[in-house]
């Protein structure tokens, strides 16, 4: 891995998308400049070793998980009574932790609770229902 990122830092736009597609990232972008082209391949290339974005970064990152869900610090104690019974689920760095396990988003807590799909943000109340 170490080489291929040596040999990427040295070459040309051409040398980029020959690397791309000998990747088979598929079509090369039509990217002109070869800086942009070799951060996108070497993030590519760790993304396959390591993993890529959480789900959570890709929501945020394409602007699906906004509102005041994103603004939660680690710590938050959100309540919510549900047919007589008060679940309590607290804001933690990797997910929401209720009933001693930890989800990755409200939705999956709200489904747990109620054993239905539903909007977590709008189950706890952190959404308008205008919205």
């Amino acid at each position: 891995m170490r080489d291929l990122l040596q040999r990427l830092e040295a070459a040309g736009l051409e040398e980029l998308r020959a690397e791309w597609t000998l990747q088979k990232f598929g079509e090369p972008p039509k990217l002109r400049s070869p800086d942009l082209l070799r951060r996108v391949i070497a993030w590519r290339l760790q993304a396959a070793v390591h993993g890529g974005l959480d789900r959570r970064t890709r929501r945020i990152l394409a602007g699906k998980d906004g509102g005041r869900e994103q603004q939660l610090r680690p710590g938050t104690l959100l309540m919510r009574e549900w047919q007589g019974e008060r679940h309590e689920v607290q804001v933690a760095a990797e997910g929401y932790v209720w009933a001693g396990r930890t989800l990755d988003s409200l939705s999956a807590v709200a489904r747990a609770i109620t054993g239905t799909r539903w909007n977590g943000p709008r189950f706890f109340g952190l959404r308008d229902d205008k919205a």
